[in-house]
């Protein structure tokens, strides 16, 4: 540093110091985003669970930050929805505020519209649809699961929909993952196996049933 004719000390006191900023006031956090277009249940999916957003942005695209304890909903740059981060596989996480005043429909879509486009497909689709909209807390996040049985008529159709609806019902599993399994195995016109708690499993000829053990 002779050359200089000053310490490192000296050149930090005068050069560096005055440059510096003041340091964050939180630390760093790891945070993934991901883009997502909000549904019609107001609500995105982020590593299989749902976050609400403001039904008034339904259709359109937002961004997801999430950290290890918050998902942040953005859209166009404004935050607009911010959760804890759940681990909850399939369940919703629902900001009340961000539903559509109860005396409005919905957007373009009601349950009984819904539910119209279900009886056209056949009365066991209908009652398929009725259901998994009438055991959600809000009707409004039954719509994913409606309008996913209703879109397997396209892929499968009308009539195997309808029959696999039908089946659905008879072995008490209502709802669009039974359903749409039933379709692409094409077990919707299987015979129904009876319910026998010793012969459920395969190979149950070698299974000793409950009373062996009594």
């Amino acid at each position: 540093m002779r050359h200089l004719k000053a310490s490192r000390r000296e050149l930090y006191e005068r050069l560096d110091k005055p440059a510096l900023k003041p340091l964050p006031a939180e630390p760093y956090e790891y945070a993934r985003w991901k883009r997502v277009t909000l549904n019609i249940d107001y609500h995105v999916q982020f590593e299989d669970h749902y976050y609400s957003a403001p039904y008034t942005l339904v259709k359109e695209t937002l961004w997801v930050r999430a950290t290890a304890q918050t998902v942040e909903l953005y859209h166009k740059g404004k935050r607009v929805a911010s959760h804890p981060r759940s681990a909850v596989k399939f369940a919703y996480s629902t900001v009340p505020e961000h539903r559509p005043a109860a005396h409005r429909a919905y957007l373009d879509w009601t349950p009984s519209r819904l539910i119209e486009w279900g009886k056209s497909i056949g009365p066991a689709t209908a009652s398929l649809i009725e259901y998994v909209i009438s055991h959600k807390p809000h009707p409004e996040q039954g719509y994913r699961s409606a309008l996913g049985i209703l879109r397997l008529a396209k892929q499968f159709g009308r009539e195997r929909l309808e029959r696999a609806s039908a089946k659905a019902f008879a072995i008490q599993s209502p709802c669009y993952k039974t359903v749409k399994t039933m379709l692409s195995r094409n077990m919707e016109d299987s015979p129904i196996a009876p319910r026998n708690e010793d012969t459920q499993r395969l190979g149950a000829d070698n299974v000793r049933g409950r009373g062996y053990y009594h």
